[in-house]
């Protein structure tokens, strides 16, 4: 007797052979998806070159948020930029964010954490802007504003939601390919540590830090940039 396949069956077994060809991954062996933030603590996390996290930085509400109470200079006292304690290499982050009316933050990643070398994370980690655009002066220069690889892509298109509003930020590297994701939408893309990548370093302010986005594995920060900003869902998955 002839056997007769239903066509759901048939489907499953092209996707099954599909996969194969294409060598891909089941979902079942791919790295789980980590939480960063325990919603309740700063567990996980330090000020840059401290041991702990500086007491502006905040668990509240299921939020980290950055109290500017006490701000000194262009950032807060108890404050700095919080960083993870891990390092990651190739990874996909996802975390929301909203910024306060005319504030300034940033994702830095890739921080490579020796304070005798480097002073700040941004001397040898990129950057995904956060961002009021309309409220803050950077907002006004290219490659500053919200998304954008922090004077060195612009995003595009923009796709930044108002000040009190939450923005679903993404960042993938894997292999040197760098993908940035605003609200759902992949707004830079490029390639690190080759040619090119060298040549847009030597045009940016950058230039003059030989560690800048040299490193590839290092820790992920939230910016203090003395403004009040909050963070929550923070997750991880390595790549």
């Amino acid at each position: 007797m002839q056997k007769r396949y239903s066509f759901p069956l048939v489907l499953g077994l092209l996707a099954l052979i599909t996969g194969f060809i294409n060598h891909e991954t089941p979902d079942s062996q791919k790295e789980k998806w980590v939480s960063l933030f325990d919603g309740k603590s700063t567990k996980g996390w330090h000020s840059y070159g401290k041991s702990t996290a500086g007491s502006a930085w905040k668990a509240q509400d299921g939020t980290l948020h950055l109290d500017p109470s006490n701000k000194k200079g262009w950032q807060i006292e108890g404050g700095g930029d919080l960083v993870t304690n891990e390092e990651f290499e190739n990874f996909h982050l996802q975390l929301e964010w909203k910024i306060a009316p005319n504030g300034n933050s940033g994702i830095i990643f890739l921080i490579h954490e020796d304070t005798a070398k480097y002073s700040h994370t941004w001397m040898t980690g990129l950057e995904m802007q956060v961002l009021d655009n309309d409220g803050h002066a950077d907002g006004k220069i290219k490659k500053h504003r919200a998304g954008d690889l922090y004077d060195l892509i612009s995003a595009n298109p923009e796709t930044v939601k108002a000040p009190g509003e939450w923005n679903m930020a993404e960042i993938i590297l894997h292999d040197g390919h760098l993908t940035y994701k605003l609200n759902g939408v992949s707004v830079v893309q490029t390639t690190l540590w080759n040619d090119a990548w060298k040549q847009l370093v030597a045009g940016s302010k950058f230039k003059s830090m030989p560690g800048y986005g040299t490193y590839r594995k290092g820790r992920i920060a939230l910016q203090d940039h003395g403004d009040a900003v909050w963070y929550r869902n923070i997750r991880i998955r390595k790549l």
